[in-house]
């Protein structure tokens, strides 16, 4: 069953969905605005794994063995979701005795996006992009590096959505939807303009330009630091066209701090 909702606004957008009774949509901590009295609201420590968030009832799940295998299964997720930064516990909203309203939202200034799940094909989104999904969509926590990371001298965490159904996702500033194959089958941008990819997507970072005279200005001088991200192959990209320390640096600017100063790129403070 598809979720009915609706994205609205335009600086700072929100989705307002319309549950179905029984039906179930949860979140990450943090992004619920409201609810109608009638959708029960419950936190959990654990997200939805191949189960479609259901938590086992009674007898079932094969007693102490299963309650041990599910507690295992919960502790691997906040570990997981700890490593990785991300808030260790969900919001679930379930409508009773008849239809119910949930409003969600990011928490940046931007935009968001609801993506269709059918089950071929899995998405995966950057750190803080999630923001609300049926039961039946998984989520989970991909960790990318090894071969893929160390070309680019670092490695990177993942947002990943299985399953059946629609997932929100939120960003910063506006979206532009690119397929990598009408441009030659590769693109690069700055790392921090990636908001999720399709699986089948390549997804790696490399350095900016050589260790010569040319590369060491893109560095230092061009306001990207060391790296810029690839994405490869054929399949649905969304990029943001605002990036946090962007965001971050501007904001400390005008309050009077020179975090980004006239050069940008390596000497750009870190901000956060």
């Amino acid at each position: 069953m598809t979720l009915q909702q609706e994205i609205v606004g335009n600086a700072m957008q929100m989705a307002v969905v319309n549950l179905n009774p029984g039906q179930t949509v949860y979140c990450e901590a943090g992004k619920f605005l409201f609810k109608t009295t009638n959708v029960t609201m419950e936190t959990r420590l654990g997200g939805p794994s191949g189960d479609g968030g259901r938590q086992p009832q009674g007898g079932g799940g094969g007693g102490m063995g299963g309650m041990l295998r599910q507690a295992m299964g919960t502790a691997m997720q906040v570990g997981q979701r700890a490593l990785a930064g991300e808030s260790l516990a969900f919001q679930y909203f379930t409508a009773q005795g008849g239809e119910g309203t949930v409003g969600f939202a990011g928490v940046l200034p931007g935009e968001m996006r609801a993506l269709e799940l059918n089950g071929t094909r899995a998405w995966f989104a950057e750190k803080d992009a999630f923001v609300a999904a049926e039961s039946t969509v998984d989520f989970g926590i991909a960790f990318q590096g090894g071969r893929t990371g160390m070309k680019g001298g670092e490695g990177f965490i993942l947002e990943k959505f299985t399953g059946h159904g629609t997932v929100i996702i939120a960003g910063a500033g506006n979206f532009i939807d690119l397929d990598p194959a009408d441009f030659g089958g590769r693109i690069e941008v700055d790392t921090g303009c990636v908001v999720a990819f399709e699986e089948g997507i390549q997804y790696g970072v490399q350095r900016v330009g050589g260790l010569n005279r040319q590369g060491i200005m893109n560095a230092v001088f061009g306001g990207e630091g060391l790296s810029l991200a690839t994405l490869e192959g054929n399949g649905r990209v969304i990029l943001q066209s605002l990036t946090i320390e962007s965001l971050a640096n501007a904001l400390k600017k005008a309050q009077g701090g020179d975090k980004q100063g006239p050069t940008g790129g390596l000497f750009s403070t870190n901000v956060g």
